[in-house]
């Protein structure tokens, strides 16, 4: 009986610090900046090589390079130097749209929307290059969580620039999209109008969980759990308390939810369970639309949809 009891206690040590190994690798492997040379070939980010073409290549990028936008710094509430940029409207306006990129990206692939808003709708734009991404500060990814805090003191400084009769627009794409709606449970001021939320995550620790099984073939427990203890150690976050779920249940601002209907790499479900979960919302699916696809393969629906949400809310 002590024979096996030695043994029974050796494998559960011997998985102890397997996990605890596993842990750390996971946290390097998606939290702490750097390279993610796991999503290379990944097939749940796969799209058509038009759709790659527009976002590698598109004439938006053009016209991002050929916009003089303004470098703003600011800094963070935990000491972190953090970079936006803004774009003066050509008329004068009160309308401004804050963009919120994605997962490994940076401020300026916000153009992709920033140019339809700058030029046919006339606004305002700003966006900002995330925590541990661009030329912002910063040795780990927030996704979402921190940075909500990054995007309420962005909204208070902008209203400072613009002035009190500011109207908002927040506008995220994936990982953007989360931290626009982690920002939503925020007491924010009445010049954020409505929120536009493109393939958003329910919560850090569900995205991560869906993602260790179908991207590794492992049960979420005990490696999740353990991964955020270590988040939280390393980053100050947990993957429980990163949640745009918990956070659009304290917000009444309207949301207009978009999501592609073949995105596995985020499933639609998260979506449909977010605008479940909200007060005045609206849902958009898009047909064969893979994670952050739907702009560029339906255009001038996307357009159609943004622009019925703007009017609806008085801000065109």
């Amino acid at each position: 009986m002590k024979k096996v009891l030695k043994i029974v206690t050796g494998l559960i040590i011997l998985l102890l610090i397997i996990d605890i190994i596993a842990s750390f690798y996971f946290y390097d492997l998606a939290i702490k900046t750097g390279p993610k040379e796991f999503l290379q070939g990944n097939k749940d980010l796969e799209v058509s090589a038009e759709t790659m073409d527009v976002l590698l290549e598109g004439s938006w990028r053009d016209w991002v390079a050929n916009q003089d936008f303004e470098r703003i710094e600011m800094t963070s509430r935990d000491g972190l130097t953090l970079q936006g940029y803004f774009l003066e409207a050509e008329e004068p306006t009160n309308k401004l749209v804050v963009a919120a990129h994605g997962y490994l990206g940076r401020g300026s692939d916000m153009g992709l929307f920033g140019q339809y808003y700058y030029e046919e709708l006339g606004y305002n734009f700003f966006t900002a290059d995330a925590r541990g991404h661009g030329r912002s500060e910063g040795d780990y990814i927030g996704f979402g969580w921190p940075d909500r805090l990054d995007y309420v003191d962005w909204i208070d400084l902008l209203i400072e620039r613009l002035g009190p009769d500011t109207e908002i627009i927040l506008h995220g794409l994936s990982m953007g999209a989360a931290t626009v709606l982690m920002t939503s449970g925020e007491e924010l001021p009445s010049n954020v109008k409505v929120l536009i939320a493109d393939s958003p995550y329910t919560s850090v620790q569900e995205l991560f969980s869906y993602q260790v099984t179908r991207m590794f073939n492992l049960p979420p427990f005990p490696v999740i759990n353990t991964t955020s203890l270590v988040t939280k150690v390393k980053a100050g976050y947990s993957f429980t308390e990163a949640s745009a779920l918990k956070q659009v249940k304290n917000t009444n601002i309207p949301v207009l939810y978009i999501h592609g209907n073949k995105d596995t790499f985020v499933p639609t479900s998260m979506s449909q369970e977010l605008y479940e979960n909200t007060q005045n919302a609206e849902l958009v699916i898009f047909d064969g639309a893979n994670h952050g696809e739907s702009f560029v393969i339906d255009e001038e629906r996307y357009i159609e949809v943004l622009n019925e949400f703007l009017e609806e809310n008085d801000l065109k």
